[in-house]
């Protein structure tokens, strides 16, 4: 198992250097001065276009525009938010939550660019029914030279998009805050029937299909972020001197990175743009599979309506849970599990009650992300191997969270970020090579919006 860890580790920084760095926030930047923040200036018409307002039942597609999100966000807030927020924090010091909201921003423009793209460019999966992401812009709108790509995505997306961390860290915090204070001795044996559980509530609900996946999110996404965010606030409140403090010690930490990397800026730099990826999934590719099957004619709608996730997930959610840790004082006590450490920030500030608050946050984060991830790698084998094989795919997917759950965070942590990596390159390249034909459609369709 170590030397399985020391390569993975040694895999994730080959991955995530100079270059991917340059493709991914260097890509947002180039969709943000293209487009001339042409999307940033509707951003009141895609909260209209989230609200249902352009809705059409009769309109190609399984979902609509707030399931979509909710089913995008349902992957993207969880524990990248919860966790991997404190993941960053305790490697990279306050700073990487500054390098976070910066990924984030361009990752707004991005995700405008690929999202806009998976709708444009839908094509046919083996069954004859309409699917999007970027194998399918790949196919579609750069032809079958460029298939390889396509298929380099896909196998990408069977390394990344997988429920491993989720389970891990549900693990991590129930035994943490739940059982070990109960006298349960901790053991792999506690650890793989919690595993098994949660792979038969995970089995019920992706065997039914993205409109099941959907209709669950759409539920359960509102609920989480309220009781998420209002815990997290009331914490804020309870420590309310700190915040400024606390944001001036981001800011100054992001140009220094002395808290815990020794003046490494460079390196708090990749570490934010790592987990702000993690977080909100911009330029991976993982979002445009589920915007891609919104209802709607109009790609340049979705696009927008994406656009909101990374506002919403990294910018939001993420700072709060961020300020949380780093007001009471948590981020530096050695700690290296994430969700550990996030929930000593809930006890510091609501003995007692707040680690179990956040127990059920994170139930319900990660159980989301789980059916929404499993929705991504479903596409992604019926793409490759033929859609009436998917069956074979959700076994190994419920088989992975038992494995998951019984792994070491270092493994499964370092796994995702392999395939996040794999996956950025192909997403990235297509969505910047048909980057001309988002603005042609952007520029119909904003023209037709101001008539």
């Amino acid at each position: 198992m170590e030397s399985i860890s020391s390569f993975l580790s040694d895999a994730v920084n080959f991955l995530w250097g100079p270059p991917l760095l340059i493709l991914l926030v260097g890509g947002g930047l180039f969709f943000l001065i293209y487009s001339r923040f042409l999307p940033f200036r509707f951003f009141g018409h895609a909260i209209n276009v989230l609200r249902g307002k352009y809705d059409d039942p009769d309109d190609p597609g399984d979902i609509n525009h707030f399931q979509a999100l909710s089913g995008a966000l349902a992957a993207t807030i969880g524990m990248g938010n919860v966790s991997g927020v404190a993941l960053a924090i305790a490697a990279g010091g306050p700073g990487a939550l500054f390098w976070m909201w910066i990924s984030a921003f361009f990752g707004m423009a991005t995700k405008f660019f690929t999202c806009t793209l998976a709708v444009l460019y839908r094509g046919k999966d083996s069954e004859g029914d309409l699917q999007g992401g970027p194998m399918y812009v790949i196919r579609e709108g750069m032809g079958k030279k460029w298939m390889f790509l396509a298929f380099f995505f896909c196998v990408a997306c069977f390394i990344g998009a997988t429920p491993v961390f989720q389970a891990n860290q549900m693990v991590a915090v129930f035994k943490d805050v739940v059982l070990i204070p109960a006298g349960v001795q901790d053991s792999f044996g506690v650890d793989l029937v919690i595993g098994i559980v949660l792979a038969v509530i995970v089995g019920l609900v992706i065997l039914g299909g993205i409109k099941r996946i959907g209709n669950v999110a759409s539920k359960l996404v509102p609920s989480m972020v309220i009781l998420f965010v209002g815990s997290v606030l009331v914490i804020l409140i309870m420590n309310i001197g700190e915040i400024i403090p606390s944001f001036m010690f981001i800011l100054e930490d992001a140009f220094s990175a002395k808290a815990v990397l020794g003046g490494a800026v460079g390196a708090i730099v990749i570490e934010g743009a790592k987990r702000a990826a993690f977080s909100n999934e911009a330029g991976i590719g993982t979002a445009p599979m589920m915007h891609g099957a919104a209802k709607t004619k109009e790609p340049v709608r979705e696009g927008l309506v994406a656009m909101l996730g990374p506002a919403i997930d990294t910018i939001v959610v993420c700072t709060m849970t961020g300020l949380c840790i780093l007001i009471t004082g948590v981020w530096n006590s050695g700690e290296v599990d994430g969700i550990v450490l996030t929930s000593k920030a809930f006890e510091a500030s609501l003995p007692g009650v707040g680690p179990y608050i956040l127990v059920i946050c994170v139930m319900i984060f990660a159980i989301t992300t789980i059916f929404g991830l499993a929705y991504y790698g479903q596409k992604c084998f019926s793409f490759m191997i033929g859609a009436k094989y998917t069956k074979y795919f959700h076994y190994y997917y419920i088989a992975l969270v038992v494995f998951g759950s019984v792994s070491s965070l270092d493994i499964v942590i370092n796994l995702v970020f392999v395939g996040y990596g794999l996956m950025a390159i192909p997403t990235m390249i297509s969505a910047i090579s048909l980057a001309p034909k988002v603005m042609k459609a952007a520029k119909r369709y904003f023209d037709e919006v101001s008539e």
